[in-house]
């Protein structure tokens, strides 16, 4: 049973899914479950505060027979406090940041420990919470994510110089970002520069752009001669969905090296690692691959050949099957 937000419908991911205007049949190439078992939807309400301190209490409804997993601890909070199940097991996405930076989360804690397993995406994530938990907590494992390979097809690379950045999560660094691309701008003026960010203060010459579908997003990777993604100090590896993607559609990545990147972007093969914070040495790498088209094509062919072999929706779905189902 995959216990998933109810406002965000899966039946309606399914239908733009056979209309080609998203990845995967279902959020997150989830439905590559089906391969190994049965798997029915449960839509998680948002709890209300009565149901929250009845479940506290432990007054909450009968916990159902069989398993249930959620793709992130908030779902299985939900879960486990409005329609509970006798066995769970959770994705960790946000939870180790939210420690790191000291906001102790007691109530979702709680509510984890029950679980049987937790799976996260980054190596950073799997000691921290091994540690918050200890030894007679759930056990931690670690994931590789994985994209659709074939929405996100490789594309033949561009004759143009271009560079992309696409991503306004909570541990983007626009600052670092804009800073370099203000420097590669002075640099190689003739280098075109597009960016999808809800954050101001874009440099000049600089095309901003908001909002884009998901088919959007395919045509633009596939336009970039290389994609860059900055980011803050995290452990959950911010940025990883569009590494991923970038490096499927055939394109390099410069990314900034945070706890578990590394397993996503090979040095020197797929893409560059720059320091956080470093809008210097982002530039550099970022002016470098411009520079070097034939380079850049091969470090991307090499990334497309690594999310195939490592990194897909299905590679994904068959390590989560060893965890949902040991038994199998």
């Amino acid at each position: 049973m995959w216990g998933f937000p109810a406002e965000q419908s899966v039946d309606a991911w399914e239908q733009r899914h056979a209309a080609g205007e998203v990845p995967s049949a279902w959020q997150y190439g989830l439905d590559g479950l089906r391969e190994f078992a049965g798997v029915d939807v449960l839509d998680l309400p948002v709890p209300g505060r009565l149901s929250r301190l009845r479940a506290r209490a432990g007054l909450g409804p009968r916990r159902a027979e069989g398993m249930g997993f959620t793709w992130d601890e908030n779902a299985a909070f939900r879960m486990q406090v409005a329609l509970p199940r006798q066995r769970f097991a959770s994705g960790v996405i946000w939870l180790t940041d939210m420690v790191a930076r000291g906001h102790v989360p007691e109530r979702l804690i709680e509510v984890l420990r029950g679980a049987e397993d937790l799976w996260v995406l980054s190596r950073g994530q799997v000691e921290p919470l091994q540690e918050l938990f200890g030894e007679h907590g759930p056990r931690i494992t670690a994931v590789p994510f994985g994209v659709d390979a074939e929405f996100f097809a490789p594309r033949t690379f561009p004759d143009r110089p271009r560079i992309v950045s696409i991503g306004n999560d909570r541990d983007r660094d626009p600052q670092t970002l804009f800073r370099a691309l203000e420097l590669v701008r002075v640099q190689r003026p003739e280098v075109e520069i597009v960016v999808q960010t809800s954050a101001a203060g874009a440099p000049e010459g600089v095309r901003v752009m908001e909002r884009m579908s998901h088919r959007e997003l395919r045509d633009l990777y596939a336009t970039a001669s290389v994609v860059a993604t900055a980011t803050r100090p995290n452990l959950h590896v911010s940025g990883m969905t569009v590494t991923l993607e970038a490096s499927a559609t055939g394109r390099p990545v410069v990314n900034t090296d945070t706890p578990g990147m590394s397993q996503y972007v090979v040095e020197g093969e797929t893409g560059h690692l720059v320091p956080v914070g470093d809008a210097e040495a982002l530039a550099g790498r970022l002016v470098t691959l411009v520079d070097d088209p034939d380079r850049a094509a091969a470090m991307g062919a090499a990334g497309r050949a690594a999310v195939v072999t490592s990194f897909t929706t299905a590679i994904m779905c068959a390590h989560l099957a060893e965890i949902l189902l040991p038994d199998r």
